[in-house]
């Protein structure tokens, strides 16, 4: 079979592979930090003469901050679009890191071989897995696996600034039948998942003001309005006793969860007690009558983040502020619109407003949540494809964060993707001695070779 042969060339080749990847882990390619920027660019570069290689027709494409990297290998069937990003985040803090993050090695741990290095799961060992699929394809069969456009990113960890204007700009090109996105991580140690819905963001920060100055407690106290009595009045009224958020119209578009999605979350091994018991915490809130997965990927949040206001210095000051303040954010999910629902948290918090208090606000993002239609027969066929390599069934999955190329390329381009992605819970990313396993970077390659097999042909 030729996918055997496809396979068998991937367990062989790979040291290979890996010294390839340890390549382009010594390159510190931190996109925060305008004095890497020369080092975003060669890792651009090293990426497109990879690419180019390889076959694809490859090349660097500047914006105004960090390059892109478009890689085209034209052929009939299905367009698939694969996108990574190949920026990393900051070292820091250097002294917690056990070697140099930019020196990276194989290391033999108690839990098995691992890639240690800035990067290693997010998301440079991630992406070759990708490439390194369709290298092993190359050797065996000739030429590469299908109608394919790979669209790398240099800015994921500092916010995308130049991602949607250069969709936008590049959408002819960069449209396809479906996305690959290679940025996420395993269910479990050993279950795959394919993540189909994704959490949207909203923040606000607010401010409510009374007296034109701070108050001595003694001479106004009991008669002058107390601003920080009013906002945690307000915030405390953001639920009720079941956990519902009493926002008028949030959970308007709101969607239940479909069944057969409803009983793949069931038949998952999520120990909630040991998720929680992991922070020092054993019972669940939120919404009563909910199940804990339900509520980490499919219902809609709104949190405090911070509340603040008077004298919070050592010792003590009677004293009335004049302002309060507070942070919070809301996870949308389904058809929530965060615009609409920015307007109408304003309306909510207004309305509660005694006499001689204002509030202003200041915005803090909105992007709507992202849902995938698992319609499109790829999503069983790489669900199919990625249970025969794990030996585990794999799930459609929710997640509880925000990943917000899936739903750029749903708005700017008008296509699914499929989040499918390696990653282990302890992979610590963003953190001193982040590490890929040498078991995700081989079989996550090998579960790329069967996708494709099964989606492109």
């Amino acid at each position: 079979m030729t996918l055997d042969a496809v396979l068998n060339r991937i367990d062989t080749t790979l040291p290979e592979a890996l010294d390839r990847l340890l390549d382009l882990l010594r390159i510190p390619s931190i996109s925060t930090d305008p004095a890497y920027a020369a080092e975003c660019a060669r890792a651009a570069d090293w990426l497109v003469a990879e690419l180019n290689s390889l076959g694809f027709q490859a090349s660097v494409r500047p914006t105004p901050g960090h390059p892109m990297v478009v890689a085209r290998h034209e052929a009939p069937g299905k367009h698939i679009l694969f996108y990574g990003h190949y920026d990393v985040q900051p070292v820091d803090p250097l002294t917690l890191w056990d070697r140099d993050p930019f020196d990276p090695e194989v290391q033999d741990t108690a839990k098995g071989r691992v890639i240690r290095g800035r990067g290693s799961s997010d998301d440079k060992g991630q992406l070759m897995t990708f490439i390194e699929a369709c290298r092993a394809h190359k050797d065996v069969h000739g030429t590469l696996p299908g109608n394919i456009t790979i669209f790398l990113e240099g800015e994921e960890e500092s916010g995308s600034p130049s991602l949607v204007p250069f969709m936008q700009q590049n959408a002819d090109e960069l449209s396809a039948d479906i996305a690959l996105i290679c940025d996420t991580g395993l269910f479990a140690d050993t279950q795959p998942a394919i993540v189909t819905m994704l959490r949207g963001l909203l923040g606000e920060e607010m401010t409510i003001t009374a007296a034109n100055k701070d108050l001595h407690s003694g001479m106004f106290g009991g008669i002058a309005v107390n601003p920080i009595r009013v906002l945690t009045r307000i915030l405390a009224n953001m639920h009720d006793d079941q956990g519902r958020i009493t926002i008028p119209g949030f959970y308007d578009d709101v969607d239940e969860l479909a069944d057969p999605v409803r009983a793949q979350w069931q038949d998952l091994a999520f120990d909630h007690a040991r998720f929680l018991g992991d922070v020092g915490l054993n019972t669940p809130a939120g919404e009563v009558g909910r199940t804990p997965l339900e509520m980490i990927w499919s219902r809609p949040t709104a949190e405090v983040n911070g509340i603040w206001g008077g004298y919070i210095g050592d010792g003590f000051k009677t004293v009335l502020p004049s302002q309060a303040h507070a942070k919070v954010s809301f996870r949308l999910v389904s058809r929530q619109d965060p615009h609409k629902l920015r307007t109408a948290f304003h309306d909510w918090v207004k309305a509660q407003l005694p006499p001689d208090c204002s509030v202003d606000f200041h915005d803090h993002g909105a992007s709507p949540a992202g849902m995938m239609t698992i319609t499109d027969p790829a999503f069983e066929a790489a669900r199919a494809a990625l249970s025969e390599e794990w030996q585990r069934p794999a799930a459609f999955v929710g997640c509880g964060g925000s990943i917000p190329i899936a739903g750029y390329f749903k708005s700017v381009l008008g296509m699914d993707a499929m989040l499918i992605g390696f990653g282990r819970d302890d992979d610590q990313i963003h953190s001193p001695n982040e590490k890929y396993d040498l078991e995700c970077f081989h079989k996550g390659t090998r579960s790329w070779a069967r996708i494709l097999d099964r989606i492109v042909g």
